[in-house]
């Protein structure tokens, strides 16, 4: 039997890729046998993982951040409900997620069904939902800092969109997803990860002014498969909201407040240090407190980096641009001062190992994965390295932690697939 996709958006569908086939197959038999749905009802939709190359940790700020998305993804299998019922079934989390679109259950704390209900309640401010969907979700890689969080909730996004039939344009979804996280979840992050998902270009760097929302997809000279995307698992996975990720915004607020005001400009309640000039840095970052100082530099800091690795990127300068992100795991550790033991750990393994052009934290540091730019020649040899130090450095970890080499993808749409 041949299950197809009805395009129901503007939007070119992207085609399914073979390694995804299998995940597509299963959770199709799971509609079918267990939710007794009709097969050509089915759609599917691919909102892929990101990394940050540059520009970690002031996106909050309205920085410049850079961004790229990866050949392993969220995958979501739907079908429409008539009454308004949202049923989903994941093969990565145990129990369902069940509620009506009329009646969404406020945020509860660990229920991995708050991204939905969030997207439900983001577009309900603006659209009518007349249908649900019941649908099965599935992730290839383990959760953190490769945002799943903003992932899903685009999947969720463009599935409910696609079923009503709603014409929502992709800078819109941004601030929907914005919605879910800052106002249904209580995180207080940028816009960072939803625009990678959502605009990114296969073997462009996206460039993102978090200030404008201008958006630029930078092209390379790099030949295609010069070199691939390495997320290594640190086997460590706890939610954001309850970390020092809320206290690290704060604290970069608090340190523009204090510039502005040593600079005789006047503050607002919202302060961010994209308002702070860098010589305004330079002579008063003095006066703040040190731990001020030491977000502040690491803001200013990697905004210069983020220029630096563009022109390198554009150039096709590897070397460069892998420095550029050492550096930035360095300011992280240093100045950000985020960072588990274990990520510590990876990071400074990959800095040290030869194939690899550059390494950092990914997503916010308190969690999840190390990622890096490395020659695909070299990938026994990196391997090799993680799996000598790693698990005897952090033993508790050692039957944890996963590598994975990935290529660059394109952006988040739903799929054109069959089987």
């Amino acid at each position: 039997m041949v299950y197809s996709i009805t395009q129901t958006t503007s939007t070119p569908p992207v085609r399914v890729a073979r390694p995804e086939v299998e995940r597509i197959q299963a959770m199709v038999r799971h509609l079918v046998d267990f939710h007794d749905v009709d097969p050509a009802e089915i759609q599917v939709v691919k909102a892929p993982f990101r990394i940050c190359p540059l520009g970690a940790h002031i996106d909050h700020q309205l920085g410049l951040v850079t961004g790229m998305t990866l050949d392993r993804s969220i995958l979501l299998a739907f079908a429409p409900t008539t009454n308004g019922t949202i049923q989903l079934h994941s093969m990565n989390f145990e129990l369902d997620v069940l509620f009506n679109l009329n009646e969404v259950p406020p945020y509860q704390k660990g229920d991995w069904g708050n991204y939905i209900r969030g997207a439900a309640l983001a577009l309900q401010r603006n659209y009518q939902l007349p249908r649900g969907l019941t649908g099965v979700i599935s992730g290839d890689l383990p959760i953190g800092g490769l945002s799943s969080s903003a992932a899903v909730t685009i999947a969720y996004l463009l599935a409910l969109e696609a079923l009503n039939r709603l014409e929502v344009p992709a800078r819109e979804n941004l601030s929907l997803v914005r919605f879910t996280e800052n106002e249904y979840i209580g995180l207080n992050n940028g816009i960072l990860d939803q625009t990678v998902i959502l605009f990114s270009e296969q073997n462009h760097l996206t460039l993102i002014d978090c200030e404008s929302i201008e958006i630029e997809r930078v092209p390379t000279i790099l030949p295609e498969n010069e070199f691939e995307i390495l997320a290594v698992y640190s086997g460590v996975s706890h939610a954001l909201v309850g970390t020092d990720y809320n206290n690290r915004v704060a604290e970069c607020q608090e340190a523009a407040r204090l510039l502005l005001t040593h600079a005789g400009q006047t503050p607002t309640n919202d302060s961010r240090l994209r308002q702070v000039k860098p010589e305004v840095f330079e002579a008063e970052g003095h006066r703040l407190q040190p731990i001020l100082q030491r977000r502040a530099r690491h803001y200013f800091g990697e905004m210069q980096r983020v220029t630096d690795g563009v022109e390198a990127w554009r150039q096709g300068d590897l070397h460069r641009f892998g420095q550029l992100m050492n550096e930035s795991g360095e300011s992280s550790i240093k100045f950000y001062e985020c960072g588990s033991p274990q990520l510590i750990t990876l990071f400074e393994i990959l800095r040290e190992t030869p194939g690899v052009y550059g390494t950092r934290f990914s997503g916010a540091g308190f969690r999840g994965n190390c990622i890096a730019l490395v020659d695909p020649a070299a990938r026994e040899s990196i391997a090799e390295a993680i799996h000598a130090g790693y698990p005897q450095a952090h033993p508790t970890e050692a039957e944890k932690y996963t590598i994975h080499f990935c290529e660059p993808d394109g952006r988040a749409n739903l799929m054109d697939w069959s089987k």
